[in-house]
């Protein structure tokens, strides 16, 4: 591992685990003795917390008030928020796949935060055939996300874990053309996944680019409306291009890879003031830096 056991406590102020309780109860909208909602402000802490907890309830607020909005307004628009861990020089992994590990502990009990207050953790099909994860929950206290694996053109074998674990409820979302492929290749194995068609998901051109909108609405009108967008790398790019996220959290670890498979590309600009410039904060994860960008206003 890349950081010890006492990195991970590190990460988790002795205040932090009794409000992650509270954030749970917000998260279905049930105000505690420690936070309360204002419609003004969204969800906010009642009780003195240290500078710590302040800051990771902080980072996580906004996922929280997108849910209250979408609750109140009965809103059916999603909200999306996407994750990316990647080296100084901009690398997810190195140029033989190896990705063990750019980020340290406390980035992965990020990760499990995200998931415990969305109602979907996303990924590519090359996240899947490359790492086999579970996408659960299991490092934090919280519900299980709905688990969804971006594979348009079905390229994947249907054997992964993620497919038939039976740990939470998983979609297979395919273009409408490869959804009868992708049903094949599951068969009747106990805990499989459910295939999900999306109408002119694939881009009409050759390049197997796809329209995530269509994805997003897609989960959307299955009640999916708070989604996370764990990786890798492609997928997150394609949401960032495609103007489909409201947040991302770039954690940059202090690491040089050289060459390998890149992290977040955005769309070239030729003239620096075109350049978009988020509104943005830090926070520290361990030796990593957690960029957190704000991509579109509530």
């Amino acid at each position: 591992m890349s950081a010890s056991a006492s990195d991970r406590l590190a990460d988790i102020p002795l205040d932090w685990p009794g409000l992650w309780l509270h954030m749970l109860r917000a998260r279905d909208g049930s105000p505690s003795a420690q936070l309360s909602h204002c419609p003004e402000r969204g969800w906010m802490v009642d009780e003195a917390i240290g500078a710590r907890a302040s800051a990771l309830f902080d980072l996580y607020k906004p996922v929280l008030d997108a849910r209250v909005r979408q609750r109140q307004l009965r809103s059916r628009a999603p909200w999306v928020v996407a994750q990316l861990g990647q080296s100084l020089d901009g690398f997810v992994a190195t140029a033989t796949g190896d990705s063990y590990y750019v980020n340290g502990a406390h980035c992965l009990l990020h990760l499990h935060r995200l998931r415990a207050l969305c109602d979907a953790v996303l990924v590519g099909a090359g996240t899947v055939a490359t790492d086999n994860p579970q996408l659960t929950t299991r490092r934090v206290p919280g519900p299980q996300p709905v688990r969804v694996v971006m594979d348009p053109a079905a390229r994947l074998d249907g054997l992964s874990r993620v497919f038939r674990d039976g740990q939470a409820p998983t979609l297979w979302v395919c273009d409408s053309h490869h959804a009868a492929q992708a049903r094949s290749r599951l068969g009747q194995a106990p805990g499989r996944a459910e295939v999900v068609g999306v109408d002119g998901l694939l881009a009409t051109d050759a390049t197997g680019a796809y329209h995530p909108q269509r994805a997003v609405a897609a989960l959307a009108e299955r009640g999916l409306r708070l989604l996370f967008v764990e990786g890798g790398g492609i997928t997150v790019s394609r949401f960032f291009t495609a103007g489909a996220l409201d947040r991302l959290h770039l954690v940059v670890a202090p690491v040089l890879i050289g060459s390998g498979r890149r992290g977040l590309q955005a769309p070239a600009h030729a003239v620096m003031a075109d350049c978009p410039r988020p509104k943005a904060r830090t926070l520290a994860l361990g030796p990593d830096m957690l960029w957190d960008l704000e991509l579109r206003t509530s």
